[in-house]
């Protein structure tokens, strides 16, 4: 356990950073990039998955990732890029985001079963064992992404397509501001959340795997903080384990969730067509309120996900 205040540029409330906190701005001389990439693309298929950035000429472009890269690794954590122009780039605004993503990490398998490209969209169907929270339209708690199974990404990328009607406002906390809080006013229940729960693994698994993990919250490798959480996923994870969670740890969730949620605490904002966010999984959570969506299918709230991690290999478990 991490008996110390973590300091550094992670460590921050949302209330405290400035409008310009993880935003950067796609130059004139990059979206004129982007304009002739969509037209390379378009005049030369090739699925998503065998494109590589690397083969293209994209130094202004390839500047704006560097630099989002620096400040989520080393610097808030996140970065907002402002933004594709979805109506110009049409059919190949999937292809840019990826090879824009991967100018910062590599794309992996969000899905046991490889798929590398994921549609974040309400399907209709309640959450539950199986089924994402991502794909519904309720309310969702802080989490990093993967955090019930083997190999977390290091970010999550996310492109809007569309927005809701109503909701659905994106949410991102530092966990190494909510640890500071916690030493100070709960260290007893800090040093629980260093110890295993037990998390549904969402039946992203080989058929005859174990469904259920067991990992801590926080971990603090070579010193650095790293966490895991998905209260959703730990609380279906007991009952499939056939045991209860023991009452400190029950506390300890309670307490990790009302200091993400206490006010102040988070970064608040309303993600538009075009933007791209980017978010270190490791050092940060996320979330969004629940939404109502338009009526017509091809109006609903749409985001595209990638994950990206350069280390392991390319597989869902790494």
């Amino acid at each position: 356990m991490l008996d110390q205040t973590i300091p550094g540029p992670i460590a921050w409330r949302g209330a405290d950073l400035p409008d310009s906190a993880g935003r950067f701005t796609l130059s004139a001389e990059a979206l004129t990039e982007l304009g002739r990439l969509a037209a390379d693309l378009a005049a030369n298929p090739l699925p998503m998955e065998a494109l590589h950035h690397s083969d293209f000429d994209l130094p202004a472009c390839r500047a704006v990732m560097q630099a989002a890269k620096a400040e989520i690794e080393y610097g808030v954590g996140f970065a907002i890029i402002d933004r594709l122009p979805l109506d110009d780039l049409g059919e190949q605004a999937r292809k840019v985001y990826w090879l824009l993503a991967g100018m910062v990490s590599r794309p992996v398998a969000q899905k046991w079963d490889g798929t590398m490209i994921y549609d974040v969209t309400d399907t209709g169907v309640p959450p539950g064992n199986g089924v994402r929270p991502d794909k519904t339209n309720v309310e969702q708690n802080f989490h990093n992404d993967n955090s019930y199974n083997m190999c977390p990404p290091d970010m999550v990328g996310l492109l809007c397509m569309r927005t809701a009607m109503q909701g659905g406002v994106s949410h991102i906390v530092s966990f190494a501001s909510v640890h500071n809080h916690l030493r100070e006013t709960a260290p007893d229940l800090l040093a629980r959340l260093y110890q295993p729960f037990c998390f549904d693994r969402q039946r992203e698994h080989a058929p005859d795997d174990v469904k259920y993990l067991w990992h801590s919250c926080f971990e603090a490798p070579e010193g650095r903080l790293l966490a895991r959480m998905s209260r959703f996923q730990v609380k279906n994870g007991y009952p499939l384990a056939g045991v209860e969670i023991d009452r400190r740890g029950a506390d300890a969730l309670e307490a990790l969730e009302d200091a993400m949620r206490a006010p102040g605490q988070a970064l608040n904002f309303y993600f538009e067509p075009g933007q791209i966010q980017l978010v270190n999984n490791r050092l940060l959570g996320h979330r969004r309120t629940g939404f109502r969506d338009w009526p017509e299918p091809e109006r609903k709230r749409l985001l595209v996900r990638l994950w990206l991690r350069d280390w392991g290999r390319p597989f869902y478990n790494g």
